[in-house]
């Protein structure tokens, strides 16, 4: 709960929530809720779901009164499409050699499913699970950027080894709705450092400054 409060008074927008009991960085549910109890008016609390059964997905994004969803596994359109009371959020691996033809095939059935609810793809190192401070192919999401082959998909959110250090170049680069960060900003796994939550943000923002 100190780090969920610690990044919003950095000036998160979103403060995530692993609910993978194999994960290192897994939230149990009594803990959840706490977070939940304490974050201030405006900060999105966002549950992270890995290839859980989708009536799982929903039972505890209820139970906690969840509306935005991330899937970070190898979830179908089909069972985006179940979660259409949330926001979702559905995790892409860039992989050079199937990339372009993920986000054709996912254009085509966000139109035939009318997946009105997806909001966003977070772009994640290839083969990686996340959190894994592995950076990701900027130059490959710089290219697909330039043809636009983005034009028409959920907005982007930037992930993968994104750090204080390097947000900034990333949010020139690829101009992405958003960022998304864990490994970079933690002092070790699945702790926090204030310090580099506020120094991360503030990349942020300078490097949006520089846009306008």
């Amino acid at each position: 709960m100190d780090d969920a409060l610690a990044a919003a008074r950095a000036g998160a927008d979103a403060v995530g929530m692993v609910f993978c009991p194999e994960a290192k960085r897994n939230v149990p549910p009594l803990r959840a809720r706490e977070i939940l109890a304490a974050l201030p008016p405006f900060v999105t609390a966002v549950g992270l779901f890995v290839d859980l059964p989708i009536a799982r997905v929903m039972d505890a994004a209820r139970a906690m009164h969840l509306r935005h969803i991330q899937l970070h596994g190898s979830e179908t359109p089909e069972q985006v499409a179940q979660l259409g009371e949330f926001t979702v959020l559905k995790a892409i691996r860039v992989e050079p050699n199937t990339f372009a033809a993920e986000l054709e095939s996912w254009r085509e059935t966000i139109s035939h499913l009318r997946l009105v609810h997806l909001q966003g793809f977070v772009l994640e190192t290839a083969g990686a699970a996340g959190g894994t401070g592995v950076a990701n192919n900027w130059d490959l999401i710089a290219h697909h950027r330039q043809r636009g082959d983005f034009v028409g998909l959920p907005h982007l959110i930037a992930a993968g080894g994104l750090t204080p250090e390097t947000v900034g170049d990333v949010v020139q680069r690829i101009r992405p709705w958003a960022v998304d960060v864990s490994s970079g900003v933690e002092d070790s796994p699945g702790h926090k450092s204030e310090e580099k939550m506020h120094a991360f943000v503030r990349a942020v923002r300078e490097a949006e400054e520089c846009d306008r």
